[in-house]
């Protein structure tokens, strides 16, 4: 019988009961995807890795050899248009290459930054003259593609820039004066994209060739990590662009740049998740092989405890990235590519998951960030140590809460886009707080079902749905408009929004997959959707308290506080033994189980 995925809107999760069978998983990829992993898996560990330390000492022609080596195995054409020789393949195989391109930071972000917004805001938005001459070079290796749009004193305001473009008294030239700042791929780079405001207010993006009169790259920066990619300025100085270099629209730069951080922020999540897994497999062989009290480390609880933990947030990792690939590719599978403006139609469509993006960078670089500290510690001493991966898996995971936009940023666009989409009634934001505040006022005592999976989890997700919308309620009835320059208490609002998406995405995909598993594997996912689900709960349980001190007083304050405790209340029953089983696999297997 033929089934039909229900296609949710963005930021819908928190109003609506998601079925399992809507979700993709990474159990859903065809032999093809995995073959394409296989294939990325392979060239990362014979020919990156092998040559970390010529990369990290800033041998750049080898990385252009080795981005151009990707392009001869097809990883650069993956998101290319089918007309232009890309592959045009799904969003879930991108993120897919994203993740096992990750092993080693310096390349994974030289890559990333060539396919991702080096390249997409040409396949969104060129013209078929700018795609003819361009895209061929770039999604081959021929050429190698950065962005351009930090500027010394504009980071995450963007719109600040303060580099300008000018008419050339012949009509034939845009001159772009100004310097940007962070270009990652910037000293090889052939071509780059360049945001700058013509006549000094018309922010628009630029087709910049590295050979163009006044365009050169500065210094080559020194930085704490990702040593191996090239982070430069730009330096614009008359720099003669042709007027038909103009990509998209003038004054329309804004649209370019913001849509392909959306998707930047989708293959960021998926590419941390993998760096993540690699960090975690090192921590875990480490465990096993050090030894103290004459015995290995691996055996003693304070390390399984650690263990458990990162393998249950890798686990919500991964099925929160898969997930959301999956919910852009139904999306975009209902556009006729015969559609007029087929590209403006594919943009609003991954636009419409700007919330979740969001959510995929701050999530998934957030347990980046967790992961190392912890193998690090696992390592003691030695993880202080070069010689041992742990080091440079540290250094290079820091960028990942900068760049894509701050972390900072990303968490303040979640609540601020869905109070944006509630205000224009595209979100029932208001009439499922108030049903919220029924349900606080009225508290039910009926008990999950223990024979059915995860109903305890289901339970306390709905919970923490309801737990997230009194307070956003009651903030939103305290600032109204205001609301949107109340920066702690939309951090506050993104922290549980954040925490509910990853964990429906767990749950989900434990139940999905829950049916057709091994007995053992069936005991690591009940484990890890526990552990996980309990840490989940802490974290929402946190950030409303916040929220609610931000937003009420007196007895509404009472009130909400106690609602918040019943709506974060979980049952963790079983969770030490959960963590040890966890671990337990783990350290048998080596790496990350799932």
């Amino acid at each position: 019988m033929l089934t039909t995925k229900k296609i949710y809107k963005g930021g819908e999760y928190l109003v609506a009961e998601v079925a399992r069978d809507d979700v993709f998983t990474p159990e859903d990829f065809s032999e093809e995807q995995m073959q394409l992993a296989e294939t990325t898996e392979q060239f990362v560990a014979g020919e990156v890795l092998p040559n970390v330390e010529k990369l990290e000492n800033h041998d750049f022609a080898l990385m252009v050899r080795l981005l151009r080596r990707a392009g001869e195995l097809g990883l650069l054409m993956i998101d290319a248009p089918e007309e232009y020789g890309g592959l045009e393949l799904s969003k879930a195989t991108s993120m897919l290459a994203a993740e096992k391109i990750s092993p080693y930071g310096g390349f994974a972000v030289a890559f990333s930054a060539h396919t991702g917004i080096g390249t997409l805001p040409l396949v969104f938005y060129g013209t078929k003259a700018q795609k003819e001459k361009y895209l061929g070079k770039l999604i081959t290796g021929e050429w190698i593609a950065a962005y351009c749009l930090t500027e010394p004193n504009s980071g995450s305001d963007a719109l600040g820039a303060k580099a300008t473009a000018a008419l050339s008294p012949d009509g034939k030239y845009y001159l772009l004066n100004g310097t940007k700042q962070f270009i990652t791929n910037g000293s090889f780079a052939d071509l780059y994209t360049v945001f700058a405001k013509i006549d000094g207010k018309h922010f628009t993006a630029f087709l910049v060739e590295r050979t163009f009169e006044g365009v050169a790259p500065g210094a080559e920066e020194k930085k704490m990590g990702i040593k191996g990619s090239s982070t430069t300025p730009l330096i614009l100085e008359d720099a003669k662009v042709p007027v038909e270099n103009v990509l998209g629209e003038i004054g329309k730069g804004h649209k370019i740049a913001f849509n392909a951080l959306n998707v930047g922020r989708l293959k960021l999540g998926a590419n941390v998740t993998g760096a993540a897994k690699g960090a975690f497999a090192e921590g875990v062989k480490y465990a096993n092989l050090r030894k103290q009290f004459g015995v290995p480390i691996g055996t003693f609880g304070a390390i399984k405890e650690k263990i458990a933990d990162m393998a249950a947030a890798l686990f919500a990792s991964e099925s929160l990235v898969y997930r959301l690939a999956g919910m852009i590719d139904d999306r975009l599978a209902t556009i006729d590519k015969g559609t007029p403006d087929y590209y403006e139609a594919y943009q609003q469509g991954i636009e419409e998951y700007a919330i979740e993006c969001a959510i995929a960078k701050v999530f998934c670089s957030d347990v980046l960030a967790r992961v190392v500290d912890e193998v690090v510690q696992i390592h003691g001493g030695y993880g202080f140590i070069q010689e041992y991966p742990a080091e440079r898996c540290y250094r290079d995971e820091r960028i990942n809460r900068i760049f894509e936009g701050t972390n900072e940023i990303n968490r303040i666009l979640v609540p601020g886009i869905l109070l944006k989409r509630a205000l224009k009634g595209e979100i029932p934001l208001q009439r499922e707080a108030m049903k919220a505040i029924e349900a606080m006022m009225t508290p039910s005592f009926d008990e999950a079902d223990g024979s059915v999976p995860f109903a305890a989890e289901k339970a306390l997700l709905s919970n923490l749905k309801s737990a997230f919308l009194v307070v956003a309620g009651a903030a939103a009835r305290k600032y109204m408009d205001r609301i949107k320059d109340e920066q702690e208490i939309l951090l506050a609002l993104a922290d549980a929004a954040i925490n509910i998406f990853a964990v429906e995405s767990t749950v989900l995909r434990a139940e999905k997959i829950l049916g057709g598993a091994s007995e053992g594997r069936k005991s690591a996912l009940a484990a890890a959707v526990k552990v996980f689900a309990f840490h989940a709960a802490e974290e929402v349980s946190k950030a409303a308290k916040k929220a609610a001190f931000y937003a009420e007083e007196g007895d509404n304050l009472t009130m909400l506080l106690g609602g918040i405790r019943r709506f974060t209340k979980y049952d963790a029953s079983g969770l030490l033994q959960a963590k040890r089983t966890l671990a337990e696999i783990a350290l048998e297997a080596e790496r990350y189980i799932f």
